[in-house]
């Protein structure tokens, strides 16, 4: 299941990348577009951390929830801040941030499975 996950998450990362990078650069501050960048960056590399669980011997599924979390939390309040023009969604992106090292400590934690 990680597979899929890391996939149609890093998918999204790439499209909403780009869309902040040619969709967005005339109609929002660059400030704003520095944060999308953000977001995706975080986006993309913690995708790429769900393969990694995915990878692992023992598939730890508590480090792919919580990097899937930390992406919807993380990135996506970024996302909404940046679109919505709500800077009051900042506050809600340090949940998102540990769960994502949450997800890496899951991830130090887990057995090797062989």
């Amino acid at each position: 299941m990680w597979w899929q996950v890391a996939g149609a998450l890093g998918a999204l990362g790439v499209m909403l990348g780009a869309f902040g990078a040619h969709g967005l650069e005339d109609k929002v501050t660059p400030e704003r577009i520095l944060t999308w960048e953000t977001a995706a960056r975080y986006h993309l590399l913690h995708a790429l951390a769900i393969g990694l669980v995915a990878a692992h011997p023992g598939s730890p599924k508590w480090a792919g929830i919580l990097f899937t979390a930390g992406i919807l939390i993380f990135s996506g309040s970024l996302y909404l801040l940046v679109i919505l023009d709500k800077g009051w969604l900042g506050a809600i992106t340090p949940i998102g941030g540990i769960c994502l090292i949450a997800g890496w400590v899951a991830l130090a934690l887990s057995p090797t499975g062989g």
